[in-house]
């Protein structure tokens, strides 16, 4: 059992590190007057800075939700750390050696389960930037160098390199006393089939992710080798001391000039963010394998002082395609959540920063961040832009569509200028009649928040803008098509073996049911039945590529749930639903095209119906030779 922390070491730890100072990792502070400091309090929403802290005292209070105590406490709190966790943290920064009541100086038996998790990241971050400078590393750094990284930028960044084989940082680790448990537990290895460790990244470039403090507590690591079977990018995997809602990249580096300037920088991935550091845009940030969520708001809320009295300002930067456009209006969703001004920065030609700098330079990335469009006069535009605004019809669906968008915005003021764009964007002269309908619906939408159900009867809800569609997860297990894609999908995660490599050439509409849909593409996305078919625990991976809590509980109860072969389950049974499912999908689209052919009647081009004609007729011979022929006609 561990040995209780010395009592006067505590009291060592406590006067080494002032309190403002460990606060203000997590939150900008400034003059509270009276000898104390204020900001926004990192335990609960607030609209104005009620979080004080008093250096003379070392303590901290918040005068909204009533959290207090001293520099340990707030660890505690913020971090969910134990006693001795906290005290290690602040001992390991003071540079204090602990003792503890049975002796020794720190002895590493008797660290915190946190404590020894964050030494093996740190120690494993170390090597895998020793490896970057190998032979076998020269694919990696030829990566960086295309990207415009010389060496000084990766040593800056600690990117490393993870060299192929199967235990190389497991062995490393044990020899520094690291246990299996510990390097399991952390996420640096994963269970093999055999039961042994192999370490969880292989053959790719390594990125260190640190939280706010500094300190790395897990890795996203990038595939570089075309045999490389498993997702492009591969993070760790959810521990004990790695959240990916609750980190983003860069954050240690960025947190001093947000707070600064005033001005938080969201852009897509890794290299986006060394490409804006390198540039002079020393602000920016990403997110970890996951959408920009709640809590990453939290976290820039914090270090803006984001309340009604400060405006800060966000900037997203998102690729110029379709998807980057969805993950704009994602951010419109979450935009109200900010007091702080919320921009967009979407470059020409739909470059994201690190493609900008490349082609352009330093400054082209300064210019893009420095002019961004506003978040709603973006999602104005991208829903305008759906309609044909020249005729009647058109103006009146773009109206319909926009002004909900219009009508969510909170503030008053802004929402009748955006209002009277509306009408002008539409081309509509009757500006009152605009500016009324927003009204109309911002009035209904408060009222139905208020008492959605007044007089025991609802007001029509107004339209909302259209959003990306989600799955709706309705499953019927009556339904014999609906049957054939669960087994299919029971056997990818039970026994991937005996489904790929077939299973990885079915196209994500090959599972019409949309719940299936979401895990076939998260299957895709975790490298697929062959990937799958190399680990012991293949469902663990797709899980951690699962968009949403539905998706995730629908791949374990797959997972979980016997497959229905009534004999042994073994390459004939899953060649049978291989088959099955291809059917169904050759099925539905001969009736498309034959229903494609019934639209094109009598006065269609001879070319049109030759080519229609022979898809049919090619569609028929493939169905007949999978009847005949079984999973070898695949």
């Amino acid at each position: 059992m561990a040995g209780r922390i010395r009592d006067e070491d505590v009291q060592a730890v406590r006067s080494a590190l002032p309190i403002d100072a460990v606060v203000g990792d997590y939150v900008q502070l400034t003059n509270g007057g009276g000898g104390e400091y204020k900001g926004v309090c990192p335990f609960h929403d607030e609209k104005s800075a009620s979080f004080y802290v008093n250096p003379a005292k070392g303590v901290f209070h918040c005068f909204g939700c009533q959290e207090n105590g001293d520099t340990i406490a707030f660890l505690m709190k913020i971090e969910h750390f134990t006693f001795a966790e906290a005290v290690e943290r602040m001992a390991a920064q003071a540079g204090i050696t602990l003792r503890y009541e049975e002796g020794g100086y720190s002895p590493r038996h008797q660290q915190g389960e946190r404590t020894r998790l964050v030494e093996a990241h740190k120690v494993a971050a170390a090597w895998y930037q020793e490896q970057l400078a190998s032979p076998e590393a020269e694919i990696g750094r030829r990566f960086l160098a295309e990207r415009g990284f010389d060496e000084e930028s990766a040593r800056t960044f600690g990117v490393g390199y993870a060299p192929v084989g199967w235990e190389h940082l497991v062995r490393y680790l044990r020899g520094k006393g690291f246990t299996d448990k510990e390097i399991l537990l952390g996420g640096l290895a994963s269970q093999g089939q055999r039961g042994g460790l192999i370490d969880r990244f292989r053959g790719r470039l390594v990125w260190p992710i640190r939280d706010i403090a500094g300190e790395v507590i897990g890795f996203g690591a990038r595939r570089l080798r075309e045999d490389d079977n498993g997702p492009k990018y591969l993070n760790t995997p959810e521990t004990p001391i790695y959240k990916k809602s609750h980190v983003l990249y860069g954050i240690d580096l960025a947190k001093k000039e947000i707070a600064k300037s005033g001005r938080a920088v969201v852009v897509e991935g890794y290299t986006d963010v060394m490409a804006c550091h390198l540039a002079g845009v020393t602000s920016a940030v990403a997110t970890c394998g996951t959408a920009f969520a709640e809590d990453h708001i939290k976290i820039i809320r914090r270090l803006l002082m984001d309340t009604s009295q400060y405006r800060g300002e966000t900037v997203f930067t998102f690729d110029g395609d379709a998807a980057g456009q969805k993950a704009a209006l994602r951010a419109f969703e979450d935009d109200q959540k900010f007091a702080a001004k919320t921009s967009i920065a979407v470059s020409p030609g739909g470059m994201d920063p690190c493609e900008l700098r490349l082609a352009k330079g330093d400054d082209a990335v300064r210019e893009l961040i420095d002019n961004p469009v506003p978040l709603f006069e973006f999602a104005l535009g991208s829903a305008v832009a759906k309609h044909r605004v020249d005729t009647p019809e058109g103006r009146s669906a773009a109206l319909e569509e926009a002004a909900p968008i219009v009508a969510r915005i909170k503030d008053r003021s802004i929402q009748h200028e955006y209002a009277v764009r509306l009408a002008g964007m539409l081309g509509i002269l009757d500006e009152p009649f605009v500016v009324r309908r927003v009204a109309q619906l911002a009035r209904w939408d408060r009222e139905r928040q208020q008492n959605p159900r007044a007089n025991g009867q609802r007001r029509p809800e107004p339209p909302q803008p259209v959003r990306p569609a989600r799955p709706a997860f309705v499953l019927n297990p009556r339904d014999p098509a609906q049957f054939v894609e669960r087994e299919l999908l029971k056997l990818a995660l039970q026994h991937p073996d005996l489904v790929s490599p077939a299973f990885d050439n079915y196209a994500e509409d090959e599972f019409p049911t949309p719940p299936y849909t979401a895990v076939r593409r998260a299957i895709g996305q975790a490298g697929g039945a062959a990937y799958g078919a190399t680990l012991a625990d293949f469902t663990s991976v797709v899980r951690e590529i699962c968009p949403d809590d539905r998706v995730r509980s629908l791949v374990t109860e797959l997972t979980v749930e016997p497959v229905r072969s009534r004999r042994k389950v073994d390459a004939v049974y899953a060649g049978e639903f291989l088959v099955k499912l291809r059917l169904l999908a050759v099925d539905r689209r001969v009736d498309e095209v034959r229903a494609h052919l019934q639209r094109l009647g009598n006065r269609a081009a001879a070319e049109d119906m030759h080519a229609v004609q022979t898809e049919l007729w090619q569609l028929q011979q493939y169905g007949q030779s999978l009847r005949s022929g079984g999973s070898a006609a695949l």
